[in-house]
Protein backbone atom coordinates (compact mmCIF):
# COMPACT_ATOMS: atom_id res chain seq x y z
CA UNK A 1 0.00 0.00 0.00
CA UNK A 2 1.43 3.06 -1.34
CA UNK A 3 -0.38 5.68 0.61
CA UNK A 4 1.06 9.24 0.08
CA UNK A 5 -1.34 11.53 1.48
CA UNK A 6 -4.23 11.03 4.66
CA UNK A 7 -6.70 13.54 6.26
CA UNK A 8 -7.65 13.03 9.89
CA UNK A 9 -11.18 13.86 11.06
CA UNK A 10 -10.62 14.33 14.57
CA UNK A 11 -13.49 14.28 17.57
CA UNK A 12 -13.41 13.16 20.72
CA UNK A 13 -13.77 9.25 20.52
CA UNK A 14 -13.87 7.98 16.84
CA UNK A 15 -11.45 9.63 14.36
CA UNK A 16 -12.15 8.84 10.41
CA UNK A 17 -9.22 8.32 8.32
CA UNK A 18 -9.12 8.97 4.33
CA UNK A 19 -5.38 7.80 2.61
CA UNK A 20 -4.92 8.32 -1.08
CA UNK A 21 -1.87 7.39 -3.21
CA UNK A 22 0.35 9.81 -5.49
CA UNK A 23 -2.40 9.47 -8.22
CA UNK A 24 -4.91 10.35 -6.07
CA UNK A 25 -6.47 7.01 -5.82
CA UNK A 26 -8.23 5.78 -2.52
CA UNK A 27 -6.16 3.30 -0.65
CA UNK A 28 -7.38 3.33 2.52
CA UNK A 29 -10.61 4.20 4.38
CA UNK A 30 -10.91 3.84 8.33
CA UNK A 31 -12.74 4.26 11.84
CA UNK A 32 -10.65 3.71 14.60
CA UNK A 33 -11.28 4.47 18.50
CA UNK A 34 -9.31 7.54 20.25
CA UNK A 35 -6.92 4.96 21.86
CA UNK A 36 -6.31 2.70 18.28
CA UNK A 37 -6.15 5.60 15.78
CA UNK A 38 -2.11 6.50 16.28
CA UNK A 39 -1.62 2.88 15.68
CA UNK A 40 -3.26 2.30 12.68
CA UNK A 41 -1.36 5.34 11.02
CA UNK A 42 1.84 3.85 12.23
CA UNK A 43 0.86 0.29 10.73
CA UNK A 44 -0.38 1.07 7.56
CA UNK A 45 1.15 4.81 6.62
CA UNK A 46 5.06 5.38 5.80
CA UNK A 47 6.36 8.27 7.45
CA UNK A 48 7.42 9.94 3.61
CA UNK A 49 3.08 10.29 4.26
CA UNK A 50 1.50 13.58 4.66
CA UNK A 51 -1.23 13.92 7.30
CA UNK A 52 -4.09 16.72 7.69
CA UNK A 53 -6.48 17.63 10.07
CA UNK A 54 -8.36 20.68 10.96
CA UNK A 55 -7.27 22.94 13.17
CA UNK A 56 -9.71 22.77 15.96
CA UNK A 57 -9.60 21.59 19.56
CA UNK A 58 -7.02 18.61 20.33
CA UNK A 59 -5.50 18.95 16.92
CA UNK A 60 -2.30 20.68 18.20
CA UNK A 61 -1.90 17.78 20.57
CA UNK A 62 -2.47 15.30 17.75
CA UNK A 63 -0.09 17.03 15.28
CA UNK A 64 2.69 17.18 17.87
CA UNK A 65 2.04 13.17 18.50
CA UNK A 66 2.40 12.67 14.26
CA UNK A 67 5.69 14.91 14.47
CA UNK A 68 6.73 12.54 17.42
CA UNK A 69 6.75 9.32 15.05
CA UNK A 70 8.28 11.19 12.09
CA UNK A 71 5.33 12.25 10.21
CA UNK A 72 4.94 15.99 8.59
CA UNK A 73 1.25 17.47 9.72
CA UNK A 74 -0.45 19.67 8.37
CA UNK A 75 -3.60 22.13 10.12
CA UNK A 76 -5.81 23.49 7.90
CA UNK A 77 -8.44 26.25 9.00
CA UNK A 78 -11.56 25.06 8.87
CA UNK A 79 -13.39 27.45 6.50
CA UNK A 80 -10.74 26.34 4.29
CA UNK A 81 -12.08 22.42 4.20
CA UNK A 82 -15.84 23.36 3.99
CA UNK A 83 -15.39 24.19 -0.08
CA UNK A 84 -14.28 20.69 -0.35
CA UNK A 85 -17.03 18.27 1.30
CA UNK A 86 -19.20 17.36 -1.18
CA UNK A 87 -22.81 16.26 -0.74
CA UNK A 88 -23.68 15.57 2.88
CA UNK A 89 -21.79 16.27 6.10
CA UNK A 90 -20.25 13.74 8.02
CA UNK A 91 -17.16 12.34 9.32
CA UNK A 92 -15.93 10.44 6.35
CA UNK A 93 -16.44 13.49 3.90
CA UNK A 94 -15.15 15.32 6.07
CA UNK A 95 -11.85 13.28 6.25
CA UNK A 96 -11.89 12.98 2.26
CA UNK A 97 -12.61 16.83 2.13
CA UNK A 98 -9.53 17.57 4.53
CA UNK A 99 -7.64 14.86 2.28
CA UNK A 100 -8.66 16.71 -1.03
CA UNK A 101 -8.02 20.25 0.50
CA UNK A 102 -4.18 19.96 1.89
CA UNK A 103 -3.39 18.83 -1.51
CA UNK A 104 -4.12 22.15 -3.25
CA UNK A 105 -0.85 23.89 -3.78
CA UNK A 106 -1.94 27.14 -2.68
CA UNK A 107 -3.71 25.86 0.82
CA UNK A 108 -2.87 27.80 3.66
CA UNK A 109 -1.51 25.86 6.72
CA UNK A 110 -1.88 26.39 10.28
CA UNK A 111 1.48 26.23 12.45
CA UNK A 112 1.96 23.66 15.12
CA UNK A 113 1.87 25.21 18.26
CA UNK A 114 4.71 23.77 20.77
CA UNK A 115 3.53 22.99 24.38
CA UNK A 116 5.27 26.25 25.74
CA UNK A 117 3.26 28.16 23.38
CA UNK A 118 -0.10 26.65 24.21
CA UNK A 119 0.74 27.26 28.16
CA UNK A 120 1.20 31.13 27.13
CA UNK A 121 -2.05 31.14 24.98
CA UNK A 122 -4.01 29.23 27.96
CA UNK A 123 -2.93 32.13 30.23
CA UNK A 124 -3.80 34.58 28.24
CA UNK A 125 -7.60 33.17 27.18
CA UNK A 126 -7.81 32.82 31.20
CA UNK A 127 -7.16 36.45 31.89
CA UNK A 128 -9.29 37.60 29.21
CA UNK A 129 -12.10 35.68 30.79
CA UNK A 130 -11.44 36.88 34.01
CA UNK A 131 -11.73 40.03 33.32
CA UNK A 132 -14.69 39.37 31.18
CA UNK A 133 -16.40 38.28 34.04
CA UNK A 134 -15.19 40.84 36.52
CA UNK A 135 -16.95 43.63 34.05
CA UNK A 136 -20.34 41.33 33.95
CA UNK A 137 -20.42 41.04 38.13
CA UNK A 138 -19.73 45.30 37.80
CA UNK A 139 -22.14 45.84 35.47
CA UNK A 140 -24.71 43.98 37.28
CA UNK A 141 -23.77 45.79 40.67
CA UNK A 142 -24.16 48.94 38.97
CA UNK A 143 -27.53 47.03 37.92
CA UNK A 144 -29.10 45.98 40.70
CA UNK A 145 -27.81 49.76 42.99
CA UNK A 146 -29.95 51.67 40.37
CA UNK A 147 -33.09 49.79 41.47
CA UNK A 148 -32.27 51.39 44.83
CA UNK A 149 -31.89 54.71 43.38
CA UNK A 150 -27.87 54.87 43.87
CA UNK A 151 -25.89 55.85 40.78
CA UNK A 152 -22.86 54.27 40.47
CA UNK A 153 -19.61 56.17 39.01
CA UNK A 154 -17.71 55.31 35.98
CA UNK A 155 -14.97 53.27 36.19
CA UNK A 156 -14.08 49.44 38.29
CA UNK A 157 -12.28 51.43 40.45
CA UNK A 158 -14.19 54.18 41.52
CA UNK A 159 -16.70 51.36 42.07
CA UNK A 160 -14.43 49.24 44.08
CA UNK A 161 -14.36 52.36 46.24
CA UNK A 162 -17.97 53.47 46.34
CA UNK A 163 -18.93 49.71 47.48
CA UNK A 164 -18.09 49.66 51.00
CA UNK A 165 -19.67 53.42 51.36
CA UNK A 166 -23.06 52.08 50.28
CA UNK A 167 -22.78 48.93 52.64
CA UNK A 168 -21.73 51.65 55.72
CA UNK A 169 -24.52 54.53 54.71
CA UNK A 170 -27.52 53.69 56.87
CA UNK A 171 -29.30 56.60 54.98
CA UNK A 172 -28.98 55.48 51.68
CA UNK A 173 -32.28 53.06 51.14
CA UNK A 174 -30.77 49.65 51.24
CA UNK A 175 -32.41 46.99 53.25
CA UNK A 176 -30.65 44.62 55.54
CA UNK A 177 -31.35 41.72 53.20
CA UNK A 178 -29.96 43.73 49.93
CA UNK A 179 -27.05 44.56 51.76
CA UNK A 180 -26.07 40.99 52.59
CA UNK A 181 -26.24 40.47 48.63
CA UNK A 182 -24.44 43.78 47.71
CA UNK A 183 -21.80 42.27 50.20
CA UNK A 184 -21.56 38.64 48.68
CA UNK A 185 -21.34 40.89 45.21
CA UNK A 186 -18.45 42.60 46.89
CA UNK A 187 -16.56 39.45 47.80
CA UNK A 188 -16.86 38.25 44.10
CA UNK A 189 -15.42 41.17 42.51
CA UNK A 190 -12.34 41.44 45.11
CA UNK A 191 -12.18 37.44 44.15
CA UNK A 192 -12.39 38.09 40.47
CA UNK A 193 -9.24 41.02 41.21
CA UNK A 194 -7.11 38.55 43.35
CA UNK A 195 -7.65 35.94 39.96
CA UNK A 196 -6.32 38.69 37.82
CA UNK A 197 -3.39 40.03 39.50
CA UNK A 198 -2.15 36.22 39.96
CA UNK A 199 -2.89 35.29 36.79
CA UNK A 200 -1.16 38.76 35.26
CA UNK A 201 1.84 37.98 37.67
CA UNK A 202 2.17 34.72 36.43
CA UNK A 203 2.72 35.95 32.65
CA UNK A 204 4.84 39.01 33.48
CA UNK A 205 7.40 36.57 35.01
CA UNK A 206 7.14 33.99 32.44
CA UNK A 207 8.55 37.22 30.48
CA UNK A 208 11.25 38.18 32.22
CA UNK A 209 12.63 34.22 31.74
CA UNK A 210 11.66 34.43 27.66
CA UNK A 211 14.43 35.50 25.51
CA UNK A 212 11.89 36.84 22.72
CA UNK A 213 9.26 38.11 24.87
CA UNK A 214 12.29 40.57 26.47
CA UNK A 215 13.27 41.63 22.89
CA UNK A 216 9.71 42.20 22.22
CA UNK A 217 9.19 44.47 25.39
CA UNK A 218 11.57 46.84 23.93
CA UNK A 219 9.10 48.08 21.11
CA UNK A 220 7.15 51.30 21.48
CA UNK A 221 3.74 50.31 22.78
CA UNK A 222 4.30 46.79 23.69
CA UNK A 223 4.20 45.55 28.01
CA UNK A 224 5.06 42.34 29.27
CA UNK A 225 1.18 41.01 28.56
CA UNK A 226 1.46 42.29 24.68
CA UNK A 227 4.93 40.70 24.55
CA UNK A 228 3.93 37.41 26.17
CA UNK A 229 1.02 36.79 23.41
CA UNK A 230 3.27 38.07 20.73
CA UNK A 231 5.59 35.60 21.45
CA UNK A 232 2.89 32.65 22.00
CA UNK A 233 1.40 33.34 18.69
CA UNK A 234 4.55 33.88 16.90
CA UNK A 235 6.98 30.61 18.29
CA UNK A 236 10.09 30.92 15.94
CA UNK A 237 8.42 32.87 13.29
CA UNK A 238 8.87 29.99 10.97
CA UNK A 239 5.26 29.87 10.43
CA UNK A 240 4.86 33.20 8.78
CA UNK A 241 7.20 33.97 5.49
CA UNK A 242 6.77 37.85 5.96
CA UNK A 243 5.74 39.95 7.81
CA UNK A 244 2.40 41.28 6.63
CA UNK A 245 1.38 37.70 6.47
CA UNK A 246 1.38 38.25 10.40
CA UNK A 247 -0.19 41.05 10.64
CA UNK A 248 -3.05 39.88 8.37
CA UNK A 249 -3.40 36.67 10.36
CA UNK A 250 -4.11 39.39 13.55
CA UNK A 251 -6.73 40.82 11.15
CA UNK A 252 -4.49 44.13 10.86
CA UNK A 253 -4.50 44.34 7.02
CA UNK A 254 -7.55 45.71 4.57
CA UNK A 255 -10.14 44.12 3.79
CA UNK A 256 -10.78 43.71 -0.45
CA UNK A 257 -13.66 43.94 -2.57
CA UNK A 258 -12.53 44.24 -5.82
CA UNK A 259 -13.98 43.47 -9.15
CA UNK A 260 -13.88 44.46 -13.03
CA UNK A 261 -10.22 45.23 -12.42
CA UNK A 262 -10.74 47.93 -9.95
CA UNK A 263 -9.38 47.31 -6.97
CA UNK A 264 -11.37 48.80 -3.84
CA UNK A 265 -9.94 48.66 -0.17
CA UNK A 266 -12.01 48.55 2.85
CA UNK A 267 -11.66 48.64 6.20
CA UNK A 268 -9.25 46.32 8.28
CA UNK A 269 -10.39 42.75 7.85
CA UNK A 270 -10.39 41.70 11.91
CA UNK A 271 -9.63 38.21 10.87
CA UNK A 272 -7.72 35.88 13.13
CA UNK A 273 -6.53 36.58 16.70
CA UNK A 274 -8.82 39.71 18.42
CA UNK A 275 -7.10 39.27 21.59
CA UNK A 276 -3.72 40.56 19.87
CA UNK A 277 -5.19 42.96 17.86
CA UNK A 278 -6.67 44.32 20.79
CA UNK A 279 -3.33 44.64 22.59
CA UNK A 280 -1.35 45.96 19.76
CA UNK A 281 -4.14 48.69 19.00
CA UNK A 282 -4.18 49.88 22.71
CA UNK A 283 -0.63 50.61 22.49
CA UNK A 284 -0.16 51.67 19.25
CA UNK A 285 -2.99 54.32 20.99
CA UNK A 286 -0.45 54.95 23.89
CA UNK A 287 2.24 55.36 21.34
CA UNK A 288 0.17 57.83 19.43
CA UNK A 289 -0.62 59.62 22.40
CA UNK A 290 2.12 60.23 23.77
CA UNK A 291 4.23 61.13 20.07
CA UNK A 292 4.08 64.77 20.69
CA UNK A 293 7.27 66.80 20.84
CA UNK A 294 9.48 63.71 20.26
CA UNK A 295 11.43 63.59 17.17
CA UNK A 296 12.69 60.10 16.70
CA UNK A 297 11.59 58.41 13.45
CA UNK A 298 8.30 56.54 14.68
CA UNK A 299 6.93 59.47 16.19
CA UNK A 300 7.60 61.86 13.31
CA UNK A 301 5.94 59.21 11.05
CA UNK A 302 2.65 58.67 13.08
CA UNK A 303 2.29 61.90 13.86
CA UNK A 304 2.09 63.03 10.23
CA UNK A 305 -0.17 59.85 9.53
CA UNK A 306 -2.76 61.41 11.81
CA UNK A 307 -2.14 64.74 9.83
CA UNK A 308 -3.63 63.18 7.00
CA UNK A 309 -5.75 60.40 7.94
CA UNK A 310 -8.55 59.74 10.78
CA UNK A 311 -6.75 59.35 14.25
CA UNK A 312 -7.92 55.59 13.95
CA UNK A 313 -6.68 54.85 10.61
CA UNK A 314 -3.35 56.06 12.09
CA UNK A 315 -3.41 54.11 15.06
CA UNK A 316 -4.44 50.74 13.13
CA UNK A 317 -1.43 51.37 10.66
CA UNK A 318 0.91 51.63 14.09
CA UNK A 319 -0.49 48.38 15.23
CA UNK A 320 0.28 46.84 12.17
CA UNK A 321 3.91 47.92 12.16
CA UNK A 322 4.63 46.49 15.23
CA UNK A 323 3.16 43.53 14.37
CA UNK A 324 5.84 43.43 11.47
CA UNK A 325 8.73 44.24 13.51
CA UNK A 326 8.16 42.04 16.22
CA UNK A 327 7.90 39.24 13.32
CA UNK A 328 10.80 40.46 11.86
CA UNK A 329 12.75 40.34 15.09
CA UNK A 330 11.65 36.90 16.10
CA UNK A 331 12.20 35.60 12.94
CA UNK A 332 15.26 36.80 12.39
CA UNK A 333 16.86 36.83 16.31
CA UNK A 334 17.84 40.64 16.36
CA UNK A 335 17.12 43.15 18.82
CA UNK A 336 14.88 46.24 18.15
CA UNK A 337 16.44 48.95 15.98
CA UNK A 338 14.39 52.31 16.57
CA UNK A 339 16.52 54.28 13.20
CA UNK A 340 14.67 51.45 11.33
CA UNK A 341 10.87 51.70 12.98
CA UNK A 342 9.65 54.38 10.57
CA UNK A 343 9.88 51.86 7.47
CA UNK A 344 8.22 49.38 6.11
CA UNK A 345 9.28 45.54 7.82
Amino acid sequence: MNISRVGVDIAKSVFHVHGVDRHDQVQWRGKYSRDKWLNAIANRVPVSAEIGMEACASAHHWARELQARGYHVRLIAVQFVKPYVKSNKNDRVDAEAICEAMSRPNMRFVAVKTVDQQDVQAAHRIREELVHQRTAKANQIRGLVGEYGIVAPVGIGKLRAALPRWLEDAENGLTDAFRMLLAGLAEDLRHLDDRIDTVTANIENQVQTDPVAKRLMTLRGVGPLTASALSGALGDGQAFSRGRDFAASLGLTPRQHSTGGRDRLLGISKRGDSYLRKLLVHGARAVLRHAVGKDDGLSDWVQRLSERKHVNVAIVALANKTARIAWAITRRGVAYDPTLASQAA
